[in-house]
């Protein structure tokens, strides 16, 4: 399991436009691992199936995937916004061979207002992939540390050219 926690400046809600899960969004322009998400189902106005498709990645040594999962959009009292999924399987989005079908395991995102600090949030992570294929465990224990740290730093960057 990886676990991602770190300081953003910028309001819960101006960080949850860069994060939230939706196609069309902003998550595909500044998320180096999201090349696009597709709505496969609405379940309801807080669930969701959704399919995201990653790029190649890591000097293309892992193959371009694809993610179906069914998501959980919440937003707590204190002012926190969560999104919570985990792997599912639907019809309408069966494996295809342009993609090694990869599985996660529960995770989620968390946007949580720092008290007394309206212009910070604090944004936690985690997750549990299985990305699927053959890729030596070397390669993806290498992978995920440095694909944190990136997603944070553009977060950062893509929260900022919002602001302007």
């Amino acid at each position: 399991i990886y676990k991602g926690d770190g300081i953003v400046s910028a309001s819960p809600e101006a960080v949850w436009e860069c994060l939230k899960p939706e196609a069309g969004g902003l998550r595909t322009k500044w998320d180096q691992n999201v090349k696009d998400f597709e709505l496969i189902e609405t379940i309801s106005d807080t669930i969701s199936i959704c399919r995201t498709i990653t790029p190649s990645a890591f000097m293309k040594i892992i193959s371009p995937r694809d993610f179906v999962d069914v998501v959980l959009i919440k937003q707590y009292e204190d002012g926190t916004i969560a999104s919570a999924a985990t792997n599912v399987e639907h019809a309408l989005c069966p494996p295809q061979p342009t993609y090694v079908r990869g599985f996660n395991y529960p995770c989620g995102c968390f946007c949580i207002p720092i008290p007394g600090e309206p212009g910070k949030t604090q944004v936690l992570t985690f997750f549990q992939t299985d990305l699927g294929g053959y890729l030596p465990q070397t390669v993806v224990d290498s992978f995920f540390p440095s694909s944190m740290a990136g997603f944070y730093s553009n977060l950062t960057k893509a929260v900022k050219t919002m602001k302007t």
